[in-house]
């Protein structure tokens, strides 16, 4: 079938809506967008893919699923649009930056800047349904975005992969570590953070360090 998204990825996951799963999916988050409100808004479920092409990709950072409340979502892991509060979890990333680079916090939550960088901020599930966290965890989002992670492993050299939270640290087995740069900690949200594993991860230095390393520009975070 066809999906828009950004021709560099079609190239490589055309094999992928191709398949019967990706048909059903499709199917089924069609019927979910027509049944009640479900989020991002349907023209940004591809946001990440559009906004950072997979020859520019240099960090991939994994998140779960979109905010499910209204504003909140617009296709990139992590990030809000430009007028809406920050989420908790996205202020303790901005303090981690701080700390390691002196940068000040930003006002906006919006990290379009960041995908323009190159950097692929892929949650795992694409959408969800207003209010209900996860819902759209089992319809085979995971699939498709697994495949996304097999295609980044395979058609990139050097790519900083940043795994935070037992969730997206499962998916380090799919990730060639003499290839790339893989970082783990603990899931910024307050709950996992406060435990301690977030704070003072030094991830944003380290992979700016390593892109410098093999001749790519860093991030400004």
């Amino acid at each position: 079938m066809h999906v828009r998204i950004h021709p560099s990825w079609q190239a490589v996951l055309q094999q992928e809506f191709d398949k019967p799963y990706f048909a059903q999916l499709a199917q089924t988050v069609r019927a979910e967008y027509a049944a009640g409100t479900c989020y991002p808004p349907g023209r940004l479920i591809f946001n990440a893919f559009n906004l950072c092409p997979l020859s520019e990709v240099k960090v991939v950072i994994i998140g779960q699923d979109p905010y499910h409340e209204p504003r909140q979502a617009h296709g990139l892991c992590f990030s809000v649009n430009d007028d809406v509060p920050l989420p908790p979890s996205l202020l303790n990333i901005y303090k981690e930056i701080q700390a390691e680079t002196g940068a000040p916090i930003p006002a906006t939550g919006n990290l379009t800047r960041w995908a323009q960088q190159g950097v692929l901020l892929l949650n795992a599930t694409l959408t969800v349904r207003a209010h209900q966290a996860n819902s759209h965890a089992h319809i085979g989002w995971q699939q498709f975005t697994d495949a996304v992670i097999d295609t980044v492993n395979a058609h990139t050299a050097h790519t900083v992969f940043m795994l935070w939270g037992g969730f997206a640290r499962s998916k380090a087995r799919r990730i060639d570590a003499h290839r790339h740069l893989v970082l783990q900690a603990a899931h910024p949200s307050p709950l996992s953070a406060n435990r301690g594993g977030w704070f003072g991860n030094r991830h944003f230095n380290t992979c700016n360090a390593y892109l410098t390393q093999h001749g790519k520009a860093p991030i400004q975070w």
